[in-house]
């Protein structure tokens, strides 16, 4: 990289920059950058920087076979317990006979840190910035260097710092200039977070040629091992720029100087090291100014596609205490403008692309909170709801792999825990797939039309912007929700319709004469996705079948229930019967989902008694939040 080349943030896109006046001194203040599939936590530190990386298939272990066996011949017990009120019998069941052993999937984990040792004290001017516009993070300062005449003869130096995350080229890259030749030594490791843990989970660190390899296995049985391959090419080293292996880091004096990580698994190629390794050297073989071209373009292919601004907007003052103290109308828009950057960041249609997980790629922790998994009872779904209304359609695609994947492994579970044909998930999944419950938590661990959900939605963005390609792939997913669901539903306590059984309302719990319960008859949310399933198929079948499919028929002789609204005019959140909250204004509002996402609120009636609850949620939430 011989070519210096430089992006000058444009005055006009000032409402779109996150900036701060100070390093950051904790994960959470550090700035993500990422190409879908490998990402980096930029700290913006003068002493040390820090890059953590996450790369999205490194994963503690393999897939798993965890469906329970008993589920299947407790069934009918379960279900007549459910109808029958028997609430503590049946929870006592599902603990025996329908949670997984083990209960938990896999869970992601840190790819590694790289570490740039600069040793610069005395800052002034420092700045660090996130320019959603391209993509582009940048930490800027000035320090004082000694000339090297006398101890007390020094000159200030400006320092400025680019890292990127180029999905074109699939690697992390900083950018390093200084306006004189500065000395930064580069290291690479795999360490836990944790104080008192020491370990180095890691098999092998080797530096020389003027790079960096760290090889590693996450842990577990049958894991993607990984390679991170680190690489640095000087502008001036024809001018005595130079990089040098020394044990396992690499010594760098330069004024001008482009670091390249690139980081693979055997998830996606037998060979990590050396896919790898050619990223890295693809990457430097091209001048900064090529690299930085090609990364802005492709990133603002997806995020110029709208635009919104709202005044009057404080983005003069630094993030951190804009959201302290100003909360400017402002800051809405650059918050939505972030969400936009943060789902292109990580969801970009690859090679055996994968989803956002709960953290998007972004994870510091060997133990991160609820694994950051894919939990599809809600989280997975809201991460990819902005896709429609921001233009981001090719964004689904790594979700729709996963999908697709789940019908797959979740026919085992359909037929083993419910004897049903076609697939089914609950309420988690990981990198493998996996469909069977997960956790041993009642409110959440047995609920199977989590990849129905996921199915409906993706459908939803189909029918926004027809894509014919799109929907005969989708449809085979549909074809197998649509199995389970009719061979899934039985017949409701009162005969007249046909309900899920078991059923529950996500994460919540309601009060039955006194007592705590969680299983139902045909939840809300349940009926109401199922509404939509069925809707999507029969449009299906319109649209690709003439009008004729056999299961379209039996769907047409499927009687639902109908919203349930109660005395006091709000939708029952538990279907066919009336229950109080224990947790009134709970964070789960599932029994809207006909509202939003879905659309099976139709009459008058029922959109009233839906803002009603809106409302009465709206109420108990702000009772629950600290006023300023």
């Amino acid at each position: 990289m011989a070519q210096q080349s430089d992006s000058v943030p444009d005055p006009e896109d000032e409402h779109l920059h996150l900036h701060y006046t100070q390093p950051s001194t904790e994960w959470n203040q550090a700035l993500p950058i990422g190409n879908g599939r490998l990402g980096a936590m930029v700290h913006g530190r003068t002493d040390t920087e820090l890059l953590q990386l996450n790369e999205d298939s490194v994963w503690y272990g393999g897939p798993q076979d965890r469906t329970p066996r008993d589920a299947l011949r407790n069934l009918p017990l379960l279900r007549q317990l459910i109808r029958g009120g028997r609430h503590a019998e049946a929870e006592e069941l599902v603990r025996a006979a329908f949670f997984a052993t083990p209960a938990s999937m896999r869970h992601y984990e840190p790819l590694g840190n790289c570490y740039i040792e600069f040793g610069h004290e005395g800052m002034s001017d420092y700045r660090r910035n996130l320019d959603l516009p391209s993509a582009v993070c940048e930490t800027e300062y000035t320090f004082r260097q000694s000339t090297g005449r006398t101890d007390i003869d020094v000159e200030p130096v400006k320092v400025k710092r680019q890292a990127i995350a180029s999905h074109p080229d699939q690697v992390v890259l900083l950018r390093v200039t200084a306006s004189r030749r500065i000395k930064l030594v580069v290291r690479l490791n795999r360490v836990s977070e944790i104080e008192w843990e020491t370990n180095e989970f890691l098999d092998s660190i080797q530096a020389e040629n003027n790079r960096i390899v760290l090889r590693a296995t996450p842990g577990g049985k049958d894991s993607n091992q990984l390679a991170i391959v680190v690489g640095v090419c000087c502008d001036d080293a024809d001018e005595g720029g130079s990089v040098e292996s020394v044990g396992n880091c690499l010594i760098v004096n330069s004024t001008a100087c482009t670091i390249a990580i690139g980081a693979q698994t055997t998830y996606r190629t037998a060979d990590p090291e050396g896919t790898a390794l050619g990223d890295v050297k693809g990457a430097l073989e091209r001048t900064w100014g090529t690299t930085l071209d090609r990364h802005i373009a492709d990133y603002c292919s997806l995020f110029d596609r709208i635009s919104l601004r709202m005044w009057p907007d404080a983005s003069h003052i630094p993030t951190d205490q804009r959201i302290k103290d100003h909360r400017d109308p402002g800051l809405v828009a650059l918050y939505h403008n972030f969400g936009r950057y943060l789902l292109i960041s990580s969801s970009r249609d690859s090679h055996k692309a994968l989803p956002a997980n709960l953290q998007g790629i972004w994870n510091n922790s060997f133990a991160p909170p609820w694994g950051a998994k894919f939990t599809i009872n809600i989280n997975t779904q809201m991460n990819y709801w902005p896709v429609a209304p921001c233009n981001l359609f090719e964004c689904a695609l790594p979700l729709i792999d996963l999908l697709e994947r789940m019908a797959k492994r979740g026919r085992k579970t359909a037929r083993l825990m419910y004897g049903c044909k076609g697939w089914c998930a609950h309420h988690n999944t990981d990198i493998w797939a996996d469909t069977d419950p997960q956790d041993r938590w009642m409110p959440a661990t047995l609920w199977p039309l989590a990849g129905v959900w996921i199915c409906v939605d993706m459908m939803k963005l189909v029918r926004e912007r027809y894509d014919r390609a799109l929907h005969e792939r989708l449809t085979p997913s549909l074809e197998g929700c649509i199995e389970f669901l009719l061979d899934f539903l039985v017949p409701s306590e009162c005969g007249r319709y046909l309900v899920t059984n078991p059923s529950l309302s996500p994460e919540n719990t309601f009060i039955s004469n006194g007592n705590p319960g969680i299983f139902c008859e045909g939840s809300t949310m349940d009926m109401a996705i199922v509404n939509m399933a069925f809707e999507n198929f029969l449009w299906t079948v319109e649209k690709l079948y003439g009008g004729h499919h056999p299961l379209a028929d039996k769907i047409k002789a499927v009687t639902l229930p109908h919203v349930q609204i109660n005395s006091e005019g709000l939708i029952q959140e538990w279907g066919l019967k009336d229950h109080d909250e224990v947790e009134p204004g709970h964070r789960h509002v599932s029994h809207l989902f006909g509202l939003y996402p879905g659309n099976t609120l139709r009459s008058e009636k029922e959109m009233a008694a839906a803002e009603e609850g809106d409302a009465v949620e709206d109420e108990q939430e702000m009772k629950r939040i600290p006023q300023r």
